[in-house]
């Protein structure tokens, strides 16, 4: 008999802390939601286009970007993977090597 007493007290204890715990999470997200808060402040936006007067070109066997001046490509040791990621219009890369 005393340990169904306990069980249910026990099981009162469990479900008590549990509306605590949910009851504190609601009011942690009443009060973000009254801050105006929503995550961490991004900054300001990066520069996403080359730098002016220059054509930039990705390689992915090296896994990143450069620059180089207009109508040039990239040299450098090892495969010539190099794709053009600068709008260029009209002009059309030199075929290299």
């Amino acid at each position: 008999m005393s340990a169904r007493r306990n069980y249910g007290f026990d099981r009162r204890q469990r479900e008590a802390t549990r509306k605590s715990r949910q009851e504190a999470k609601r009011e942690r997200k009443a009060e973000r939601a009254t801050e105006g808060a929503t995550g961490p402040e991004m900054g300001e936006a990066q520069q996403a286009s080359a730098p002016a007067g220059q054509w930039e070109w990705f390689s992915a066997s090296r896994g990143r970007v450069a620059a180089t001046a207009p109508k040039q490509r990239p040299t450098v040791e090892g495969p010539d993977d190099w794709v053009l990621l600068t709008e260029v219009g009209d002009e059309a890369p030199e075929s290299g090597a």
